[in-house]
């Protein structure tokens, strides 16, 4: 009996054991899984946007002209092809031959000529933006196997890339155009300078909006409110708007902020209030939760000592809670800084070339960039798309660090 016993005691034992084993193995495999899935992410984003962080380049040798005023920058930039290819005479050679820089030669031309007004008069070396297909080209996005149609590119083209190539007129650097410049319709022209500026501003007035809001009420409600009914429905609608899908934050900014109040539409301002609306909930979360997480003795030891309530609240407890208030804050931020939708509900999806010198300018948001440039035509904006997000998502986990770095610095152990 007690061997018969023993043996099913043994089996069960076991069972258990194996079972276990699998459940470790299943939560590897799905921790595995999961980084898979993100590697794979990272990697192909990567490799999609490494190439626009730089630019093609070609050098012309160009007669800047004496006056600058009236000088004709365009065929300035036709006139240095032509020299530099003396061969091509066919008017559609020659089209063919111009389409090999950007379209914004001529004005990197009198930008030269206006940064540098001694050279007026000289023949001179500038560095000109080539095209994006050429671009391409030299970055392996499109391959030289590839037919005309695929590449944009004649086997005629390709062979004066080559020409340049080898003449050394042809340079790999930098892109500072991607980083300085607007939005642009040329591919090699784009930047995401507004973009930034946009997403800037809207932080600012976000942050300047919700961190003080958000502290004061979650003081209020977990320190000073009674625990009535109406403070159970706020405390509970505070919850549920936590999980509001954006877009409904979005719909409010459109309909109070933009028809009730009529501020600028695509301001920086506006987002940055529709932002701080859905970030509040967040904060007031966190917060409280951080202001529950201190000892009561703290509390009952100020009030001992003869501190106000006020008092042992700002002076004791909310130091102590401060880095869980931070983290949450910055968690919140940056989910904001990610989100799209409700700056497509107030208008921030507009095409900006300048970039905006305040918060009441039109602008526009790096995720709305992503958006704008994921639709777009040109092949080569599928680069510029990625390398926004990799930009993104740099500035995001940046955030997420300083939150971690914050937490771990002030962080106090009960």
């Amino acid at each position: 009996m007690t061997d018969r016993l023993s043996t099913k005691l043994a089996a069960r034992l076991r069972k258990r054991h194996r079972g276990e084993k699998l459940f470790r193995l299943g939560g590897l495999g799905a921790i595995l899984l999961a980084v898979s899935f993100l590697a794979t992410l990272l990697v192909s984003i990567g490799v999609s946007g490494y190439t626009a962080f730089q630019q093609t380049t070609i050098l012309l040798q160009i007669n800047l002209p004496v006056d600058p005023v009236n000088a004709g920058y365009p065929g300035l930039v036709k006139k240095s092809l032509r020299e530099a290819f003396p061969s091509v005479s066919s008017r559609r050679n020659k089209k063919e031959l111009y389409r090999l820089v950007s379209s914004g030669a001529a004005w990197e031309i009198r930008n030269y000529l206006t940064d540098h007004p001694d050279q007026a008069g000289k023949t001179v070396t500038v560095t000109v933006t080539a095209s994006d297909d050429v671009d391409m080209l030299i970055n392996g996005k499109v391959s030289r196997l590839d037919p005309p149609q695929v590449r944009r590119l004649s086997d005629q083209q390709v062979a004066w890339i080559d020409q340049i190539r080898a003449s050394g007129n042809l340079k790999i650097g930098f892109n500072t155009n991607f980083f300085f410049n607007g939005d642009s319709r040329e591919p090699e022209l784009a930047g995401i300078a507004a973009a930034m500026a946009g997403s800037f501003f809207s932080l600012i007035i976000c942050l300047g909006l919700a961190f003080p809001l958000g502290i004061m009420a979650a003081i209020y409600l977990e320190e000073f409110a009674s625990k009535t009914r109406l403070t159970s429905l706020i405390e509970v609608n505070i919850n549920n708007l936590a999980a509001v899908p954006s877009i409904v934050f979005g719909l409010l900014g459109l309909a109070i902020f933009l028809n009730f109040f009529e501020l600028p539409r695509s301001a920086p301002l506006v987002g940055g209030m529709v932002l701080a609306l859905m970030t509040l909930p967040t904060i007031i979360i966190t917060g409280r939760a951080s202001l529950k997480a201190v000892p009561p003795s703290i509390r009952e030891a100020a009030l001992a000592i003869g501190a106000s309530k006020v008092q042992s609240v700002f002076h004791h407890v909310l130091p102590l809670a401060l880095p869980g208030v931070l983290t949450g804050t910055i968690i919140g931020m940056a989910r904001a800084v990610g989100e799209t939708a409700p700056l497509l509900m107030i208008g921030m999806v507009a095409f900006i070339v300048d970039v905006p010198k305040s918060i009441l300018e039109p602008a526009t948001a790096l995720p709305v960039q992503v958006f704008l440039w994921a639709d777009a035509p040109e092949r080569a904006f599928e680069e510029r798309t990625a390398a926004t997000i990799i930009v993104l998502l740099v500035f995001l986990m940046a955030m997420n660090l300083i939150a971690v770095i914050l937490r771990r610095k002030f962080e106090v152990r009960w």
